[in-house]
């Protein structure tokens, strides 16, 4: 038993368990199927962060009509919250730095953002910058997944030092996205460079939310405080509003802090 209450504590900021909104759950039924899945797991806490791109149109008040729809549909077995997969582009930066808390987690400060697989834009830093002073905190979502972020670790390095945070996804340490980006997610756990991991749920197959297998690998590769940290602690932290402590690891000697990139 007691190797089991540690799981209730669990907290998942990123998931796509609302259906119709995006590349997620199919219908109601996946949707109740997943937050179900993840409560069994030991999930206390699940926030739904649909896409916000240039295919898919973000609205809070869809958003909020759908989580309570799911919420009743599940019997409110867990919390659900209101979040975003927010992506880097022109309109979607100008109007969250004028509504900075409209992309939050739980309406507060921690804001997802995903980078497209194609492009790293050429301003990230200065965007995160103008993000941060007007009361947002950047969440890069599932780096280790992304090929050009693989190559740019100096520069990921670079923007944890200035206060973005990294969130890698569960199922990369167990090798469901390949070699690359298990080997990836462990150096970045080597390097102190990961404070949040989620399940960026889909379905209930391939995608599935789930966590316990993950926090079973981290707490016994690097230990079991530093799993609470990363599946509850800086989640929680996350879902209320509140500044996680972190420590950022100095840079490599002589590497370059930054550099320009098409």
């Amino acid at each position: 038993m007691a190797a089991r209450k540690r799981f209730r504590y669990m907290v998942d900021i990123h998931t796509h368990i609302l259906p119709g909104l995006d590349d997620g759950a199919r219908d109601l039924e996946e949707a109740v199927a997943m937050v179900r899945m993840a409560a069994e797991e030991g999930t206390r806490h699940i926030v739904a962060t649909p896409h916000s791109d240039l295919q898919y149109k973000y609205d809070p008040a869809t958003v909020d009509r759908g989580i309570a729809e799911l919420s009743e549909a599940c019997g409110a077995v867990i919390p659900i919250y209101r979040g975003c997969d927010f992506h880097l582009y022109y309109d979607n930066i100008q109007d969250a730095l004028e509504h900075p808390s409209k992309y939050a987690i739980n309406n507060k400060r921690y804001v997802l953002v995903e980078f497209s697989d194609l492009l790293i834009i050429k301003t990230a830093d200065e965007v995160f910058y103008r993000m941060q002073v007007a009361g947002m905190i950047p969440i890069i979502t599932h780096p280790e997944r992304n090929m050009l972020l693989r190559k740019r670790l100096e520069q990921l390095q670079a923007w944890a030092s200035a206060g973005v945070l990294l969130q890698v996804t569960a199922q990369s340490f167990l090798g469901r996205w390949g070699r690359e980006a298990k080997a990836f997610s462990d150096e970045l756990m080597q390097r102190g460079l990961v404070h949040v991991i989620a399940s960026d749920a889909h379905d209930t197959v391939n995608r599935p939310p789930l966590l316990r297998e993950a926090y079973d690998y981290v707490a016994r590769k690097w230990g079991e405080p530093r799993a609470e940290a990363l599946f509850r602690q800086n989640p929680q932290a996350v879902l209320s509003g509140e500044t996680i402590v972190w420590e950022p690891e100095p840079p490599p000697e002589g590497k370059p802090w930054y550099r320009f990139w098409a």
